[in-house]
């Protein structure tokens, strides 16, 4: 297997506290987190919700573990609000990781979106974006992009569950009506997979766009049940649905394979939404890096 030796491993602090459902590991402290990441030998991290929001006091904690910040989550709503909004806090969003020395920011477009409604069917109720819809969030990301690259960064597109880009073919049609100077792809499998769609597939369509990657497995038989029951994202989480790279359903050795040939320069974050109190957060993030250490040589590794 090739590398370009451009390629450094991170972890989520999602595991320990959960964004969108802080009372999920309210009893993990910050310190914690970033302690047991470090001892998991872990390189870097996204932005949580406990983290300090001051650059200077986030790095007097990080530099010490050598950890470094690699994007940090920034909800749009392009779609359903006037973009002077959206661009107000994405500029203070931007500054705050451009300090941090951060090369991407994670985007997603939030408008209509159910994937924080705790009652509300996910597969049955998934937003479709019109075409007025599909227009102002080209141009909104376009603005977003061009804001970015004022300092240096570029913005990464999380395609997410219950939001109106999901789908490979939602997928396609970002990238097809996006400047690629201007708009990157996050590449997730777990909402791939999660999804339905072909990881591969998209890996191999959209590679050049790829700036950003998540690596999340699923539990095959949580998803079903997820379907069968016409559960919300939410319910799916707290049920199960997500776990580390090598706890799944996924094999990701020809994904590794195809990351490692290909131009792919940035971060691999281990990123799984569970419950701390049933699936012990450094204990998951222990196995996912053994996992990955025995199908990536770790000299790949910066």
């Amino acid at each position: 297997m090739t590398t370009n030796g451009k390629i450094q491993f991170g972890c989520a602090p999602i595991a320990w506290t959960n964004d969108d459902m802080p009372e999920l590991g309210s009893e993990n402290s910050f310190e914690q987190c970033i302690s047991e990441m470090a001892l998991a030998q872990y390189t870097g991290t996204e932005i949580g919700n406990k983290y300090p929001r001051n650059p200077n006091a986030l790095k007097r904690y990080l530099e010490p573990r050598n950890l470094q910040v690699a994007s940090a989550w920034f909800s749009a709503f392009l779609t359903t609000k006037p973009f002077e909004e959206t661009e107000k806090e994405f500029i203070v969003h931007r500054d705050f990781l451009y300090e941090l020395e951060a090369k991407v920011i994670v985007v997603s477009e939030q408008g209509r979106s159910i994937q924080g409604n705790m009652d509300t069917p996910l597969f049955k109720e998934k937003p479709i974006f019109t075409n007025e819809e599909w227009d102002k969030l080209i141009s909104g990301l376009h603005r977003l992009g061009e804001l970015a690259g004022e300092k240096d960064m570029k913005i990464v597109y999380h395609h997410h569950m219950g939001t109106g880009v999901q789908t490979t073919e939602e997928i396609d049609r970002l990238m097809e009506n996006t400047d690629p100077d201007k708009v990157s792809l996050l590449y997730d499998t777990g909402h791939l997979v999660f999804s339905g769609e072909d990881l591969d597939e998209v890996y191999q369509k959209h590679q050049s766009r790829i700036k950003h990657i998540h690596f999340k497995d699923i539990r095959e038989e949580v998803l079903k049940k997820v379907k069968e029951n016409n559960d919300s994202f939410l319910t799916g989480v707290k049920k199960g649905a997500f776990t580390v790279p090598g706890d799944g359903m996924i094999d990701f050795s020809p994904i590794v394979r195809a990351i490692y040939e290909s131009d792919y320069q940035g971060w691999i974050i281990v990123e799984a939404e569970q419950d701390p109190a049933k699936a012990n957060p450094f204990e998951y993030a222990l196995m996912a890096k053994k996992y990955m250490d025995g199908i990536i040589p770790q000299k790949n590794f910066v």
